[in-house]
């Protein structure tokens, strides 16, 4: 299981940025190649994260490249692929399975080249757009590559564009595509959805509030636009010491119910069974894919 509480963007020609990047606590970082760079940056952004990204302790190096749409795409993934410290590529504005299928095959060309195994570049992909969404399902699973997805629906961003929706916290505009995304996204077995950005960050409460709304409705983790909003996203997505009690000793018990031949039992007062037993379980193992991320960051979740 990998889990990513917190992904930083991080525009990827900023220099000042990009070089105090392994002192923050982040469970990882993606370069900006896209939005937040302007055209004629573009070549300059794609070197400074080449010269980067080695130096970022461990997997914690992903790159949102350009979309397919643009002629960047092709000149980001020729780049990227194979090189030194890349954990793997955000893939914007994933619209279709023909979308997937093709990315899928064009990175697929450049890792024969290089003496990679086919599909070894990891991806995730964004849900930016009505029809990426409605056609969800189906994208997350067309490709072995797809680790997670994140959910683009950031105030003012591509999937207000595309709905003609007014984005206002705590977005109920927003559910429905915030709720059929993150369903799709269980639905294809992924153990980290992402949540989108909380733009405005000057308002802390705003975000710790939106945040916990987001861990309420299953997502584990969210991309963050500024340091400041690194911890509070690492704190709220991480389960509460009551709860890691709580679950270590359902799981004992269901455990040694069916050592006696059942297979449901109690805990304080409380029917636990194999699906209560398989929730307990995944907190569990979410813990520990904190705790090694933990290892490399040295930053410990308060929540």
């Amino acid at each position: 299981m990998k889990i990513w509480r917190s992904l930083l963007f991080v525009p990827a020609n900023q220099e000042r940025m990009l070089n105090k990047l392994d002192s923050l606590p982040a469970d990882g970082f993606i370069f900006d190649l896209e939005d937040t760079v302007p055209d004629p940056e573009k070549q300059n952004a794609r070197q400074m994260t080449l010269d980067v990204m080695p130096k970022v302790r461990g997997d914690r190096s992903w790159v949102r490249v350009n979309s397919l749409s643009t002629g960047f795409f092709h000149e980001d993934i020729d780049a990227l692929i194979g090189a030194p410290g890349l954990t793997g590529l955000i893939v914007p504005k994933m619209d279709s399975v023909a979308d997937i299928n093709t990315v899928d095959q064009m990175i697929a060309s450049y890792e024969i080249r290089r003496g990679l195994s086919v599909g070894s570049t990891a991806i995730i992909i964004m849900m930016e757009s009505a029809g990426g969404v409605l056609d969800s399902r189906a994208i997350m699973t067309s490709s072995k590559r797809i680790q997670t997805m994140i959910y683009g629906g950031g105030e003012d961003g591509d999937m207000n564009v595309s709905l003609g929706a007014t984005w206002t916290s705590p977005g109920p505009e927003m559910m429905f595509v915030r709720q059929f995304s993150l369903v799709s996204a269980r639905a294809a077995n992924f153990d980290c959805p992402l949540d989108g950005v909380f733009a405005n960050v000057k308002d802390p409460e705003g975000f710790r509030s939106d945040t916990q709304l987001s861990k309420r409705l299953g997502y584990r983790g969210r991309t963050v636009i500024h340091p400041n909003q690194i911890e509070d996203a690492n704190n709220i997505y991480t389960p509460t010491a009551a709860q890691i009690e709580y679950y270590s000793r359902v799981v004992s018990a269901y455990e040694e119910a069916l050592t006696r031949g059942v297979a449901s039992t109690t805990v304080d007062g409380k029917l636990v069974d194999l699906a209560m037993s398989k929730t307990a379980q995944r907190l569990l193992d979410h813990v520990a894919a904190i705790k090694n991320i933990e290892a490399i960051t040295g930053f410990v979740g308060k929540p």
